[in-house]
């Protein structure tokens, strides 16, 4: 039986193991060769000793070459070299699969991450994204952990939806129709008649998409099961370029019956904390990685987040501080406006040095679903703000009166029919309820230090690229 790499201590001294993996690095002398054997079990490599007097030596080692994947076996002995305390002897090599050195696109030891996302079938075997895999998995793990210890239920909500959660339209149609040839059905309005796709004749009978948010559905469950929590894929069909934006992502959406703002600011800045710190603990050899080679002082950050207050601020505030800052953004600062990332960034990097979460923002730059204030220009909405990213996580007070609810549907031009369920939920048992989004990408970036988005996930999908 073999045995996991991230399983072997000095506690194995002396014994006979078999380990399999794929060869890092190969180097030789007079007396002996030394391979770099990796499993992707933990970060550090077991170092593999091959005696020339091992038999068929130089036959094995003809065959072995960085990538190449083998199985061996031998004894666990201490290790003379500073890098490592344990070593194995090989006793046996079995080579499972060769790697042609000459065409083999990991040879050197650094390679841009641009060429990388070229090859991202091959990029988990580089340092950089086995150490995000790793991580990736223990802030998944620990996602989990903290909502069942809290006592929210896991629910799956759907990924093709006839409701755009956001009202942006920004959507990716999902039909079975030919595209070549739709359908079409003669639509009238008080002026004249339209030619459009008739969706009667499409798999579902009406317009669907991939979502943008499990959060309408979340909320259904919410206002039978109290709290809930998603974790699942999301879709965008924006075309956006930058470093922080995908079209498939991954949200982790918690939905909470009988809870305010002040609630949900609560458990979003606990959750963030929470993960953190499972995070430094699960992971340091990666992290300790991050915090060399990708962002220096990373580690140190991390605890800060994890040891302070997160800032609370009213969007009203932040404008005032924007505005006299004496920085020079490119994007003019008035409020009523969106916040732009160099504002956010500026708030998190510059003027706290902390997290921000922003709260109470202007009823016409959120979303209908969100709670409107008594003072009739803000709802009940926040945004959690980080350093290196901004945005990390958005959410608010869910509009729980019905009547509010259809005035700002009609204001907004949202056809009711498709949210005729939602509505029904205002009208048996409403209460009180609040969530939020946390993009779980933009959770892997602040905790690596990493810069681009499309580097902390295992496929990226984004405009003109979908190759693997």
């Amino acid at each position: 039986m073999r045995t996991k790499i991230n399983l072997i201590s000095t506690k194995e001294m002396d014994t006979i193991l078999t380990v399999t993996g794929w060869i890092k690095s190969v180097r030789t002398s007079k007396k002996f060769s030394f391979l770099a054997l990796n499993d992707g079990s933990c970060f550090n490599s077991l170092q593999i000793v091959i005696d020339t007097n091992m038999p068929k030596y130089e036959e094995t080692i003809s065959l072995l070459s960085t990538g190449a994947s083998v199985k061996i076996t031998g004894k666990i002995v201490q290790s003379p070299g500073k890098e490592q305390s344990i070593e194995l002897m090989a006793q046996d090599i079995t080579v499972i699969g060769k790697c042609d050195p000459e065409t083999y696109p990991l040879q050197k030891k650094r390679h841009s991450f641009e060429f990388l996302r070229e090859i991202a079938h091959l990029r988990p075997r580089t340092n950089t994204f086995g150490a995000i895999a790793r991580v990736r998995n223990a802030l998944s793990f620990a996602t989990h952990q903290f909502f069942q210890e809290k006592g929210f239920l896991y629910i799956h909500t759907p990924i093709i939806t006839a409701a755009d959660c956001e009202g942006a339209g920004e959507m990716f149609k999902v039909t079975t129709l030919d595209l070549e040839n739709p359908p079409k059905t003669d639509k009238n309005n008080s002026e004249e008649t339209f030619n459009v796709t008739d969706y009667s004749k499409d798999f579902f009978e009406k317009p669907t998409y991939l979502t943008v948010s499990g959060q309408l559905e979340g909320e259904a469950y919410a206002c039978a099961l109290s709290n809930i929590y998603t974790f699942g894929p999301t879709f965008r069909a924006e075309n956006s370029n930058t470093s922080r934006h995908l079209a498939e992502f991954w949200m982790i959406e918690p939905e909470m019956a009988f809870a305010d703002l002040n609630d949900n600011m609560d458990y979003a800045e606990e959750y963030i904390k929470y993960c953190l710190k499972y995070l430094l603990e699960k992971c340091p050899q990666d992290m300790k990685f991050f915090n060399r080679y990708i962002k220096p002082g990373l580690i140190d950050k991390l605890n800060n987040v994890i040891n302070s207050p997160f800032e609370r601020l009213e969007y009203t505030k932040a404008i005032e501080i924007l505005k006299n800052s004496g920085k020079k953004f490119e994007y003019k600062i008035k409020w009523g406006s969106d916040l732009q990332s160099e504002h956010e960034r500026y708030l998190t990097e510059e003027h706290f040095k902390k997290p921000v979460i922003l709260y109470n923002y202007p009823k016409e730059i959120k979303a209908f679903y969100m709670r409107q204030n008594d003072d009739g220009k803000t709802v009940a909405a926040m945004d959690v703000l980080v350093e290196g990213v901004g945005e990390i996580i958005g959410g608010s007070q869910r509009e729980e009166r019905l009547n509010v609810l259809e005035e700002k549907m009609d204001q907004t031009r949202l056809d009711k029919e498709n949210y005729w369920w939602y509505l029904e939920l205002r009208k048996y048992g409403s209460v009180p309820h609040a969530g939020f989004g946390l993009g779980f990408e933009r959770l892997i970036q602040f905790a690596t230090g990493m810069e681009n988005i499309r580097d902390v996930i295992p496929f990226p999908r984004y405009p003109g690229h979908c190759d693997f």
